[in-house]
């Protein structure tokens, strides 16, 4: 036992006496195992980011059941096509249920906004339609809707126009809009310029559920803007189950009852909409696999590279007589001192790199928190850096010393 000690010791003392010997080359191998582990930490956070925000945006919407009439399709014209017509008086029958407690309809429409109503200073952005004063909206700033969907009265779009908006904060940026400002807004740049409204709130709510600017005005204000009154079109027709109500038999009775739609859960909705993102999917998963393979192969390229330059410290060593296990265990040993620093350095890093491409995510693409870094993105870090590290180390140190001879020397 004694013996086995006094050797590791031997060990640890010649790889400590190669790294420091070496030390400009020790400290470059260090930043790059930190580099290959932040790659692996930011890459991998954001192919779980990617996975996980879909899902985040059904859970905030806080929508039990979702009926839809198909995809939201561009008309000729370049707007949004919504399928479900009547949706007022479906959201009213649906409401009338004992075991639904809310049932909303929501619209989507292209639509040009701006301060100025030249048509050059105008923008295309995502138009929602919600009904009620703030329609399940976050607000940030401002107080929301003062009347709501008031506009539809019953069923006659005859209630008066309250021209309120809600906009996203990355409109509010864009255009240097704060609460109790005037935008123009239409489906059209000369349209846009006779329709005042004023902004009323600024939430990003439906921006990081659509991942577009967006601008959110009462559904009938909205239909009547994109003349689509007479039809009175939504997107969706959203509920809320009654307390105490199971969401799948509600669903399951909505189907059967409105068989023309498509009933789903909130987690069926999702689920339906992320198999038409088979892309989003494959991108998010690939992340996450390539991450991990380009970390374990720059890690143990890195340490292979250090154990294949010591080939003539070890040709020299082998022939005073020591064995190959003892040299692959030195360089194993270096394997872990510089695994260990360079993973250290990499998984200090991730925190700081994660936050500063955050916020360049939210200013681009509206998703906020779009990279994550959980326990075991950091785990993964420090697993590839510390024991694939020592272990290709000590690999390639095995194979360098079988090639180490008295030859090299020479060299």
């Amino acid at each position: 036992m004694t013996h086995r000690l006094r050797k590791l010791a031997a060990t640890a003392r010649l790889s400590a006496a190669q790294l420091r010997h070496e030390i400009g080359r020790s400290v470059l191998v260090i930043v790059a195992i930190a580099l290959a582990v932040l790659a692996v930490t930011l890459l991998a956070g954001l192919g779980l980011g990617v996975l996980e925000t879909g899902q985040d945006r059904f859970d905030d919407a806080d929508q039990d059941v979702w009926i839809s009439g198909g995809a939201v399709e561009l008309t000729a014209g370049g707007g949004m096509e919504n399928p479900i017509a009547d949706s007022h008086q479906l959201a009213a029958d649906i409401e009338e249920r004992e075991d639904v407690e809310s049932a909303s309809p929501i619209a989507f429409h292209a639509i040009y906004v701006g301060t100025e109503p030249e048509p050059s200073e105008l923008e295309l952005v995502s138009g929602v339609g919600v009904p009620n004063e703030h329609g399940g909206l976050t607000l940030e700033e401002g107080d929301g809707f003062s009347e709501g969907d008031v506009h539809y009265g019953e069923g006659d779009y005859d209630g008066p126009m309250t021209r309120e908006v809600i906009v996203d904060p990355r409109m509010a940026d864009r255009f240097d809009i704060e609460v109790g400002d005037t935008i123009y807004v239409g489906t059209s740049p000369s349209a846009a310029a006779e329709e005042e409204f004023t902004v009323v709130g600024i939430s990003s709510s439906y921006s990081q559920f659509l991942g577009t600017t967006t601008a959110t005005m009462p559904l009938s204000e909205l239909q009547e803007i994109t003349g689509t009154t007479g039809s009175d079109r939504a997107a969706f027709v959203t509920a809320t189950v009654a307390p105490g109500a199971d969401r799948d038999a509600v669903s399951d009775e909505l189907q059967g009852e409105y068989s023309e739609y498509d009933v789903r859960t909130s987690e069926e909705q999702f689920e339906s909409m992320f198999e038409d993102q088979v892309l989003l999917l494959a991108s998010g998963t690939a992340l996450v696999v390539l991450a991990v393979i380009a970390g374990v192969v720059l890690t143990v390229n890195l340490l292979a590279l250090v154990a294949s330059r010591q080939r003539g410290e070890l040709a020299a060593l082998r022939a005073l007589g020591l064995s190959r296990w003892l040299l692959t265990g030195m360089i194993g040993g270096q394997g872990i001192v510089l695994g260990l620093c360079g993973g250290l350095l990499g998984l200090l890093a991730t925190p700081p790199a994660a936050f500063a491409l955050n916020h360049l995510a939210a200013s681009l693409v509206g998703f906020e928190n779009l990279l994550r870094t959980p326990p075991i993105v950091y785990l993964a870090g420090g697993a590839i850096a510390v024991v694939v590290g020592t272990l290709g180390a000590a690999v390639a140190g095995w194979r360098t010393s079988r090639y180490a001879r008295l030859e090299q020397l020479a060299e």
